[in-house]
């Protein structure tokens, strides 16, 4: 497949919503004949709300033509989880279910993905991940005898997983745990802050590629970190710990350097009003940067610390 199959979206249904568009939501391929809409539904979304609210939501970015959900046990103690596995009740089977796990020894994955299996009331997960992979330590736990590796590798085999991946943190450590095992995707930073500015991603994009892995974008509309002397309670999005970017305009540049790299998906911030900004934007045309409008988005993102550097 050539690059501009790969960026070409087959199109995903349309419906009349509260999002404002009735533009289709584009898809791209991930692996094994499986298409996801290109910008995912991440289960941050759903806390504070209401179980009423956060079913609400789930139905309405359905209806959008979202089939991609992305969730963790540690995103608010569970309450992620919890509310999210309530919400895709009558969606389970027609959707992408992507978890995620911290554990890095074999039992704790174990009783962290049967306690996931339950809280979304399904027999398998579409995608299993190791959480935040950060350090060369993470990826010694992983693949050292008991590590985590070991409950991926048996539930793929029992079913209980059909796809394996992680998150990356680290880009050293990317490296590394993507020579070590055969894993179907990674998850990672496509933001033009960290790649531009910080020099974290395109490794991980080539190595992904050359394994034959697929790729999923996080941060792409991370301003970058929050100011240090700024205080928690004066933050306008409480559920993000790095500073979502909020200007559309601003926005639309982030979303099309990302989604203009060699990717599937985009998992937007967990902040329900950058989540709606983002499904409008990705349902517009999204063409690839100038060299002008790149340095010009370069130059404002410069502003705040990247979320990651190499």
């Amino acid at each position: 497949m050539d690059r501009r199959e790969f960026l070409g979206a087959a199109a995903a249904m349309t419906a009349t919503s509260a999002y404002g568009s009735v533009a289709p939501l584009p898809r791209r391929v991930y692996k094994n004949g499986i298409d996801l809409s290109v910008i995912a539904f991440g289960g941050i979304v759903v806390c504070g709300l209401s179980q009423k609210e956060a079913s609400s939501r789930v139905a309405e970015a359905y209806n959008r033509g979202v089939n991609y959900f992305d969730c963790a046990p540690s995103y608010f103690a569970g309450e992620a989880e919890i509310k999210l596995g309530e919400a895709l009740r009558p969606y389970r089977s027609k959707v992408f279910l992507a978890e995620k796990t911290t554990h890095r020894d074999a039992k704790g994955a174990r009783e962290e993905l049967e306690r996931t299996l339950q809280r979304f009331h399904t027999d398998h997960l579409d995608l299993y991940q190791f959480h935040a992979v950060s350090s060369m330590e993470d990826v010694d736990k992983i693949l050292a005898p008991a590590g985590a590796a070991e409950t991926f590798l048996a539930a793929r085999k029992a079913g209980k997983v059909r796809h394996l991946g992680f998150s990356a943190h680290n880009a050293p450590a990317a490296l590394r745990l993507m020579d070590a095992l055969e894993l179907d995707s990674v998850l990672f930073p496509v933001n033009v802050n960290a790649w531009e500015n910080g020099g974290f991603g395109p490794q991980i994009l080539a190595k992904a590629k050359s394994k034959g892995m697929a790729r999923m974008a996080l941060k792409a509309l991370a301003f970058g970190k929050w100011p240090v002397d700024m205080k928690e309670s004066d933050r306008k999005y409480p559920k993000c710990w790095y500073q979502p970017i909020d200007d559309r305009e601003m926005a639309r540049l982030a979303l099309r350097f990302t989604l203009n790299q060699e990717i599937t998906a985009a998992v937007p911030p967990g902040d329900e009003r950058i989540f709606d900004m983002a499904l409008q934007l990705a349902s517009m045309p999204l063409p690839p940067l100038s060299a002008v409008e790149l340095m010009g988005l370069k130059t404002k993102i410069s502003s705040l610390e990247p979320v990651f550097r190499a």
